[in-house]
């Protein structure tokens, strides 16, 4: 299996994952020509994807939903509430709405030759998902928007061998910046978004022996930056020292304007 990272953040989010003859997008939530720019750059065209998949309604998910089901007819697997808060959603413009799978939590469901089960996470929509994605006995998953987790959360995610994972924010920038005092209280809900400390507790729970790429996404713009996301995840670690058999994995954080390296497990 391999995965990229096409752009994560807190203003658009696209990871594309694939084998040698299924290629998935989770989230188009940047423009149609970022998204192809990054497909290209690994030899693959919009015309190669065999489905998308949508974590939740929110618009840095699916900003280009429409644009892309008009040119390529791609089936969307989200589930059923999403489906319909996407069909509401204006600024997308006119699509073919049976191109929408409706899709059901910890129900798994088949794209090509990957297995997918999505699993239910805490967030701020109306029936957010992550994602597992199976082939050949490798598993990558996707986990962002994540406001809190628990026991299900970590047995879902355990054992990837790549992982996409949140650490959205720094709690003393997100305290003292300048969202307004609402913002800064969903922010850190537990149907908010994943701090950096909190994110490497997380992770801290999911090491095991063949976890090869470790990806930090959706990175807050205005309250955190990479170095710093980075740091805080890496002490964290360091803090619960690693048995000699999980300390062989690459720890990045993915961007919000470049692509990742194109990963292989």
């Amino acid at each position: 299996m391999k995965m990229m990272s096409i752009a994560s953040g807190s203003s658009g989010n696209c990871t594309f994952i694939g084998t040698d003859s299924t290629n998935i997008l989770v989230d188009v939530g940047i423009t149609k020509k970022r998204i192809q720019d990054g497909l290209r750059s690994i030899e693959i065209d919009f015309t190669d994807i065999n489905g998308i998949l949508i974590t939740h309604e929110h618009i840095d998910h699916i900003r280009a939903i429409g644009v892309i089901s008009r040119a390529y007819g791609i089936p969307i697997y989200a589930t059923e509430d999403t489906c319909v808060e996407i069909t509401k959603c204006k600024t997308l413009g006119d699509f073919d709405i049976g191109l929408l799978k409706p899709i059901e939590p910890d129900n798994e469901f088949t794209i090509g030759d990957i297995n997918i089960i999505p699993h239910s996470i805490w967030h701020d929509a109306v029936d957010p998902v992550c994602y597992s994605l199976f082939n050949d006995g490798k598993k990558i998953s996707v986990a962002t928007d994540i406001g809190n987790y628990d026991d299900y959360l970590v047995d879902c995610l355990k054992d990837s061998d790549a992982i996409l994972i949140e650490s959205n924010h720094d709690l003393r920038m997100l305290q003292v910046g300048p969202y307004p005092y609402e913002l800064k209280r969903r922010v850190m809900s537990d149907r908010g978004h994943l701090s950096n400390e909190a994110s490497g507790r997380l992770i801290r729970s999911l090491l095991n022996n063949h976890l090869k790429a470790i990806f930090l996404g959706h990175l807050s713009k205005e309250n955190n930056y990479p170095e710093l996301a980075y740091e805080t995840v890496k002490v964290e670690l360091n803090d619960n020292p690693f048995t000699d058999d999980v300390k062989d994995f690459n720890l990045q954080v993915a961007s919000r304007d470049c692509c990742s390296e194109l990963v292989l497990v």
